[in-house]
């Protein structure tokens, strides 16, 4: 469906979207088996440990979200946008690379709250951009086929998340899913030349419903 309507849809927006589809299908991996590897390859992990680690990334976010979109409300046009949601993804991405150290259940914390800190950075950003650029009288389609790379890139990658582990172990995976991340976020970079110096307009949409990168 994204190649049927590539051709009708901007720059901006197409790249927004694939960097999205491919940095959340990679942590798609991680979703089915995050638990397991908890309980499994970190010394005192246990279902607690599992609840804490979401605990973690979802309180950092929440608390330095609406502080940071707040502060990029007040500075005019978008190259601030840009670099916290560059920057954003790009600490985002160091943290499946992170888990391959981690032995202890703080470890985990520590890059789960790192996940938060780039998430917070990346979303209010990523959306403001989102916002500002799409294409008028086609605001349903592209956010829909966002929402729909989305759901089958990671529908796909949770389904052979687990069959990847049994065959290559966590290790690899993690370091192919850091990998897969930081593509996502370098893709961000083809639009640096397209972003706006100054505000043109308001947004004048909802961003779209958020999806957890770790469960």
């Amino acid at each position: 469906m994204l190649y049927t309507y590539d051709m009708k849809i901007n720059k901006v927006i197409k790249t927004l979207t694939y960097s999205d589809i491919v940095f959340f299908s990679a942590i798609g991996f991680i979703g089915p088996i995050f638990a397991i590897f908890l309980t499994d390859q970190i010394k005192g992990g246990d279902i607690k440990v599992v609840g804490f680690a979401a605990a973690f990334y979802w309180i950092v976010k929440s608390i330095l979200q609406i502080p940071i979109a707040s502060y990029l409300d007040k500075r005019k046009g978008e190259k601030d946008d840009f670099y916290f949601m560059v920057i954003g993804l790009f600490l985002a991405s160091i943290v499946p690379f992170g888990y391959i150290l981690s032995s202890l259940p703080w470890h985990i914390y520590a890059f789960q709250c790192l996940m938060g800190v780039g998430m917070a950075m990346n979303l209010p950003a990523w959306c403001a951009i989102f916002t500002r650029h799409i294409d008028r009288g086609k605001e349903a389609l592209e956010w829909s086929i966002r929402s729909t790379g989305l759901g089958i890139g990671t529908g796909i990658a949770g389904a052979i998340g687990g069959v990847a582990v049994a065959t290559i172990g966590f290790e690899r995976l993690f370091i192919i899913v850091g990998i897969l991340g930081f593509i996502g976020a370098s893709l961000l970079l083809a639009i640096r030349n397209n972003i706006y110096p100054r505000d043109h307009f308001k947004p004048k949409i909802l961003p779209p419903e958020e999806k957890p990168p770790v469960r």
